[in-house]
């Protein structure tokens, strides 16, 4: 080999070995812009700061439960499996059947059943029964459910049906995971909190004993400095704009009783073109349920907000 393709070929790994090294630096780069991205307290789009999503909390299983128990299952929200009885038979004895399943899935799974399979109770509330609906709840705050969960959903409900002496019905669990995910989807756009922050004028302060409560389904409460929180959980809310109109009414009333202002989460002001602004997000959200057919405050949104 000549020396001048030694060189050649010197050269050509020198460039290679630099386009990998730059390749390294701009992805090490981009994780990091990435990692304080995600760290930070940036606002939220849709709401400019004033709203954010309501993430689960560590109580929201068993406020599950207790809304699926006096539930029915529902084709916008659930996975639903039919049974049909060979022979009438007490919901007691369904309920004492299906019972080890109960905490097996964490409160999303529900029962009903039917004594003529037209009118349908829930399991807690009947007697005898013909056929028995077995429910999943596709989505909640905690996520959608997944392909795994729901087979192992359809595998209990068969276990029932050999149990009881019953034939089923069920829906085929890839069309299923599709509607897991689109509505997963609906809940993230539509999981807002709006949170104003009624706060002393720079300089002044709040009197301790002054009064801030109000009647509604805004939440009310105290802040370290003396100010106000003011918080509307949107879509577990019924007559949402009207609630967030008087919500902004009653903050406007603490600003000129307690002589403050309102701000967002990040202490900037909220105007008046501001707070409209979010009234008309919130008209938008409340659109894009209403398409689907779930009503802030609904039962189906308590549900699928839990």
């Amino acid at each position: 080999m000549s020396d001048l393709q030694i060189g050649l070929l010197a050269v050509g790994v020198l460039v290679v070995f630099g386009i990998l090294a730059y390749n390294a630096a701009q992805e090490r780069r981009a994780r990091r812009s990435a990692e304080r991205a995600f760290r930070s307290a940036h606002e939220d789009v849709l709401m400019q700061g004033a709203a954010q999503r309501h993430e689960p909390t560590f109580d929201s299983a068993p406020r599950r439960a207790a809304l699926q128990e006096a539930a029915l299952p529902d084709e916008r929200l659930d996975y639903i499996i039919e049974l049909s009885l060979r022979q009438m038979m007490s919901a007691a004895e369904v309920a004492r059947r299906w019972g080890p399943n109960e905490h097996r899935f964490a409160g999303r799974a529900l029962l009903a059943v039917s004594p003529d399979r037209i009118a349908w109770h829930p399991l807690a509330a009947a007697g005898s029964c013909a056929g028995v609906r077995a429910a999943l709840q596709l989505a909640s705050r905690a996520g959608p459910v997944g392909e795994a969960e729901l087979i192992e959903f359809r595998t209990a409900v068969d276990t029932l049906a050999s149990q009881v002496g019953g034939s089923v019905a069920a829906p085929e669990i890839k069309q299923a995971v599709e509607a897991a995910r689109a509505l997963d989807r609906l809940c993230a756009d539509s999981d807002i909190q709006v949170v104003l922050h009624v706060v002393p004028q720079p300089g002044g302060a709040f009197a301790a004993d002054a009064a801030v409560d109000a009647d509604g389904a805004f939440g009310v409460s105290r802040r370290d400095d003396g100010g106000v929180v003011l918080s509307l959980d949107v879509p577990r809310t019924p007559d949402m704009r009207r609630n967030y109109d008087a919500m902004v009414l009653h903050a406007r009333g603490l600003c000129v009783s307690l002589g403050g202002m309102v701000v967002d989460d990040n202490g900037q002001p909220l105007d008046e073109r501001a707070l409209a602004a979010i009234g008309a997000q919130l008209d938008a959200v409340l659109g894009t349920l209403e398409a689907r057919g779930i009503e802030p405050g609904s039962a189906a949104a308590l549900r699928l907000f839990a």
